[in-house]
């Protein structure tokens, strides 16, 4: 299978379109599933795998390893939702009205994962992407090293520092 798929993404890089299109169907269902996990809605979650999609469609020759393919695929992915988060925060800041008109334990509810996801987007790039592929995916620990291009070593490593800053973050124990 492993084979096959280097076989896929070597011949799209040399320009064959018909493995381009393969391999661009085969990648939509984990992309969108990715995408559905970091966007804040359904909606931005399929434009984001759509413009990750449009990105390798246009640029795999460029891809330097095909090995990189997943976790190129996952930063596109990423950074499309964080635009997307961006852009949805100016135009609808969240205020205090907003927020008041709530029931009690929503507000407190949408205080703690704003929390979480703050201290989760305030660390450094490595160390989120670990986290988020390791705990709000579910991957498994190799499927995420090999996914970033990592030893297991480090992968393990950027998600031990990752959780123990956000732990830090939220006041619990180091």
């Amino acid at each position: 299978m492993a084979d096959l798929d280097e076989q896929l993404i070597t011949a799209a890089r040399a320009g064959d379109l018909n493995a381009l299109t393969t391999l661009v169907a085969d990648s939509h269902p984990t992309v969108r599933r990715f995408a559905r996990t970091l966007c804040s809605t359904p909606e931005d979650a399929e434009d984001a795998a759509q413009e990750a999609l449009i990105i390798l469609y246009r640029k795999i020759g460029m891809l330097r390893a095909t090995s990189a393919l997943t976790s190129w695929m996952f930063r596109i992915v990423r950074n499309e939702c964080l635009r997307r988060a961006r852009l949805l925060l100016r135009e609808h800041p969240i205020t205090a009205e907003t927020t008041a008109a709530s029931a009690e334990d929503e507000v407190l509810r949408q205080l703690e994962a704003q929390a979480v996801a703050a201290a989760i987007a305030d660390l450094p790039p490595d160390q989120r992407s670990v986290l988020v592929l390791r705990d709000v995916q579910g991957y498994s620990g190799p499927m995420v090293a090999k996914a970033l291009g990592l030893s297991t070593a480090a992968m393990k490593s950027r998600l031990h520092r990752a959780r123990s800053t956000v732990r830090q973050t939220l006041g619990g124990r180091p």
